[in-house]
């Protein structure tokens, strides 16, 4: 049903190395980069993410209640993606575990504060 989510970004050029290293934990790549709009793919419909400078000029803000969620291969990749978000910087929002019978999660926010989630259902 979703096509691809679109994140704000203040310092673009951080923000895109710290998405640079989950997706490609992910098997994401680049899939366009226009210098203030980057989007990574795994090559999957609906599977993609994309980071921009706000076009309104304006500062780019956390929505409360927004959460972009990440679908992981397995419990590890799980692991490996939050572990990933807190070593470029980001910050931990839920260490990873068993949320409800088969789904695995866990949740970080990025440079900005904009809130994510690695989850394995399974």
């Amino acid at each position: 049903m979703i096509g691809y989510a679109t994140i704000g970004a203040n310092d673009f050029d951080k923000a895109v190395k710290f998405y640079d290293a989950i997706a490609g934990e992910m098997g994401a790549q680049r899939a366009m980069d226009f210098g203030t709009f980057v989007v990574w793919s795994n090559g999957t419909p609906g599977g993609m993410l994309a980071l921009c400078k706000p076009y309104n000029k304006e500062p780019a803000t956390v929505g409360n209640g927004n959460m972009v969620a990440l679908a992981a291969r397995d419990k590890a990749q799980v692991d490996r993606l939050h572990a990933l978000a807190l070593e470029q910087g980001g910050t931990c929002e839920g260490p990873p575990g068993q949320r409800m019978d088969g789904f695995y999660a866990a949740y970080f926010r990025d440079l900005d504060g904009n809130k994510l989630a690695a989850f394995y259902m399974g």
